[in-house]
């Protein structure tokens, strides 16, 4: 008897599905992909309950007539390749004809739709893949409702995460076609609400302060670049404008997102002799290059590209990068010198007035009988103001007379009032004020003049990898928020100031680290000093 047999069409469909369609996202990139192919330039996104209910995608781009509609979600059906060559000149966003096919295969599915000379259109419902109905329908380009994703698919269902979870993977994926297109016009509502208006923009430039706001926008240096066969437009950190995550990293190659590890390092090598330890630069890089000396056919979610030859792009988007650095910003050491001489922490007994000499704009050195003690005031002051936070000292709120307003990404608006208690403990009082914005209305004193949009952004982002609101929570809190208010490097200490950093450091129970790990200081003997010298 045979063991070996072909796979029946709706299983076939499913097994793509596996590939293609992990979460309620996936379905609302793979439609806005169609949508964006179809010439569309106003695209709307409609979910319910995170996408679990309800996926629904409207567009007004070319349509179909019927005779197309019936035929586009059976495998492989696509009208964006003709013959073999087509496929090392990609251009279009899809090009696989398997997505709509690997919905419909797992979904409960209706599309209406109309070609645009015509406005007579056609109304499919396709159960499960197989087409239950077809009616006439007047419209306008073209609707696609999913339904129940995984109603036949149990196992897969299972692993759906709560409805916050999968609404903010659905954001990501918006605000990634959002800053790719910005020509085109997005919309996004959950469960009957508005959560994403972004009109069409001029530029790329404009299209990144309507999502992230002009602040934002003003901590980012932009570097245009170009050769015979790449165009470069990138968006980069300006000077000591770092995150602790890789929040606000995009990489778009002829406006398709992907993800690269050598663009990536290049842009990363380009701060060489910049970057703080444990920072990450904000960037989004758009590259246009000729689509037959790269490969998009690497991966059924298109999330990858293979170069022909990557060396000279990795060079071009480094040296693109570098130039523009190099002139616009003063590189810092970030890491110091071999430690191979430092000794065990020699004991401080702070004095009034203890005399101290400032190294450079980030170190303090004080000199003893015993030895050298070298200070990092930034790292000092953050060790201080954590255990403040934790202990809840200088807590009290203090009421701004003119609230401030701070604009903040989708996802980060919608996680950071959705933990305003939490923010309420460390003094943070936050109102909604609609389009992505809050209000402050108040903050403790300790954080009077911090950056308070970096703030919400980097307690988001810790949010949204999911610490448990326990102790862990807490912690990890205090620390960007002390990270953000502690004394930066290029300040000068006077001499008062200085000698209430090391009282208040000498008071901490840890204080010979920040919270980060990074010490505070660094001692050097006069054994150690006399080795340096070569004197024993």
């Amino acid at each position: 008897m045979p063991q070996i047999r072909i796979l029946p069409p709706v299983l076939r469909n499913k097994i793509a599905a596996g590939e293609v369609i992990e979460r309620p996202a996936s379905v609302v990139k793979e439609l806005i992909e169609n949508s964006l192919d179809a010439g569309s330039t106003d695209i709307r996104v409609e979910v319910l309950n995170g996408g679990k209910h309800l996926i629904k995608v409207s567009d007004n781009g070319n349509g179909m007539d019927k005779e197309d509609a019936l035929i586009c979600f059976e495998r492989y059906a696509t009208s964006k390749l003709l013959k073999e060559e087509d496929l090392s000149h990609i251009r279009t966003k899809g090009f696989r004809g398997e997505a709509l096919a690997a919905i419909t295969s797992v979904a409960k599915v209706k599309i209406v739709t109309a070609p645009k000379s015509n406005y007579q259109g056609v109304s499919l419902e396709i159960e499960g893949g197989e087409v239950k109905s077809v009616k006439d329908s007047p419209t306008v380009g073209t609707t696609v409702e999913v339904r129940a994703l995984f109603f036949n698919t149990p196992a897969r269902k299972k692993f759906l995460k709560a409805h916050n979870t999968e609404l903010f993977h659905i954001i990501d994926k918006i605000t990634e076609q959002a800053i790719a297109h910005h020509e085109i016009g997005f919309s996004l509502v959950s469960d009957n609400r508005e959560v994403i208006r972004i009109p069409v923009a001029s530029s790329p430039r404009e299209r990144v302060m309507q999502i992230y706001g002009d602040e934002f926008l003003e901590g980012l240096i932009e570097i245009n670049k170009e050769a015979a066969d790449i165009l470069m437009n990138c968006f980069v950190s300006k000077e000591m404008n770092f995150r602790n995550s890789k929040t606000y990293q995009f990489i778009f190659i002829n406006k398709r997102p992907i993800r690269d590890s050598s663009l990536t390092h290049a842009i990363y090598k380009a701060y060489e002799g910049i970057l703080p330890q444990k920072k990450h630069p904000i960037f989004f890089l758009f590259l246009a290059i000729d689509p037959g000396v790269i490969d998009v056919n690497v991966h059924p979610t298109k999330r990858e590209v293979r170069f022909e030859n990557k060396e000279p792009i990795y060079k071009f988007v480094l040296s693109g990068i570098r130039e523009i650095l190099q002139h616009s910003q003063h590189p810092k050491p970030t890491d110091f010198p071999s430690t191979s001489v430092v000794s065990e922490r020699l004991e401080l007994e702070y004095k009034p007035s203890l005399s101290f000499m400032p190294i450079g704009d980030a170190f303090i050195a004080l000199s003893g009988r015993e030895g050298l003690i070298l200070i990092d005031q930034h790292a000092a002051h953050e060790r201080i103001l954590y255990e403040r936070f934790l202990r809840g000292v200088d807590l009290d709120s203090r009421r701004f007379l003119f609230p401030k307003q701070v604009q903040l990404s989708h996802k980060e608006y919608h996680v950071i009032l959705a933990n305003g208690s939490i923010l309420k403990d460390f003094g943070i009082e936050v109102e909604d004020f609609g389009h992505n914005t809050v209000v402050v209305r108040s903050l403790p004193e300790t954080l009077t003049g911090a950056d308070i949009r970096g703030i919400l952004a980097d307690i988001a982002s810790r949010l949204l990898e999911g610490i448990a609101p326990d102790g862990e929570l807490r912690e990890t809190l205090a620390a960007k928020i002390a990270c953000h208010r502690s004394v930066r490097g290029k300040i000068i200490l006077k001499q008062e100031e200085a000698d209430q950093l090391l009282f208040d450091l000498e008071k901490c129970t840890v204080p010979d680290s920040c919270p980060h790990g990074r010490p505070t200081k660094i001692s050097l003997s006069l054994e150690d000093l006399k080795k340096m010298f070569k004197r024993t």
